[in-house]
C-alpha cells in the first residue's frame, strides 16, 4: 500500500513516497534518493523493505530546487540533469530535511519509533553524515560520493553503521575509499564492505551498472543489519 506523506519543516514543506508493510507496527526506513530523485529504482527499494516488514519512507530532497524529480540513468541529458542537480544541492539541508523525515517517521501510526535509514550515492553521503549528526538508530551507506570529503564527521558516529563500497567506483578512486575506511576503522560498530571488480551503482535495480551477484550480497547484508538493529527482539 502507498500513501504519500507531506512533511513540513520551518523552510517550507515536501513529499515523500512511503511503502507500508502487510503488518503492523513495524520499524522505519528512510530511503535516501540518488541524484535521479525519487524515481522507480528508489520506490522499489522502498517496496522491498515494505516487505521486508518495514514502513518504508523516501522523501523528495530536491523540492527545494526541483520537486518531482524522476530520472534513470540512462540517457547523456539524464545523467547531465542529475550531475546539475548534485552541485546545486544543499548538503546541510538535505541532513535536516533527512532529520524532520526521521521525527515523521517516529511519529507515524504504526510505527515502533525504532527508525534506520538507507542511502545510495548521493543519499549514501547523506546517509553517513546523518549518522554524524542526527544518529538513526541504524544506517546504511551505499557507494557515499564525496564522503572522504567528510571523513572529519566520522568520529561523531555513535549508532550502528555499514558502508558498501565498490572496488573499482569510478566516483570513489581508491585513495578515498581508504581514506573512508581508516576514519572508520576504529568504531567498534562500523562496518565497511568492499565488493571487488565492482563499479559504481551495482545495486541500482535496471541501472547500467547494475550486477546482481555485488547486488544480492550487499543487500543481504543491509536486511541481516536491519533486522538486527531494528526488528523488535
Amino acid at each position: 500500500m502507498h500513501v504519500p506523506l507531506r512533511i513540513t519543516t520551518a523552510d517550507g514543506s515536501f513529499k515523500a513516497y512511503v511503502a507500508h508493510p502487510q503488518k503492523l507496527p513495524a520499524p522505519a526506513i528512510v530511503v535516501v534518493h540518488e541524484v535521479f530523485g525519487v524515481n522507480a529504482d528508489m520506490r522499489q527499494s522502498c517496496d522491498e523493505l515494505a516487505a521486508r516488514g518495514y514502513l518504508a519512507i523516501c522523501p523528495d530532497l530536491f523540492w527545494r530546487i526541483a520537486p518531482g524529480v524522476d530520472l534513470t540513468d540512462r540517457t547523456e541529458a539524464e545523467r547531465a540533469q542529475g550531475l546539475a542537480l548534485y552541485n546545486a544541492f544543499d548538503l546541510d539541508a538535505g541532513v535536516n530535511d533527512i532529520a524532520a523525515t526521521l521525527q515523521a517517521a517516529r511519529a507515524m501510526p504504526g510505527a515502533t519509533g525504532k527508525v534506520g535509514v538507507v542511502g545510495y550515492c548521493l543519499g549514501g553521503l547523506l546517509a553517513f553524515l546523518t549518522a554524524a549528526r542526527v544518529g538513526p538508530d541504524a544506517t546504511v551507506a551505499y557507494y557515499p560520493g564525496n564522503a572522504d570529503k567528510h571523513v572529519r564527521e566520522a568520529d561523531r558516529v555513535a549508532s550502528p553503521l555499514i558502508v558498501h563500497l565498490a572496488e573499482r567506483d569510478e566516483y570513489i578512486r581508491a585513495d578515498a575509499q581508504r581514506e573512508i575506511s581508516s576514519a572508520l576503522s576504529d568504531r567498534p560498530q562500523v562496518q565497511v564492505y568492499s565488493y571487488p571488480d565492482r563499479g559504481h551503482a551495482f545495486a541500482r535495480h535496471r541501472g547500467i551498472a547494475y550486477d546482481a551477484d555485488a547486488a544480492a550480497l550487499a543487500n543481504g547484508r543491509t536486511a541481516d543489519f536491519l533486522t538486527l538493529h531494528l526488528q523488535e527482539h
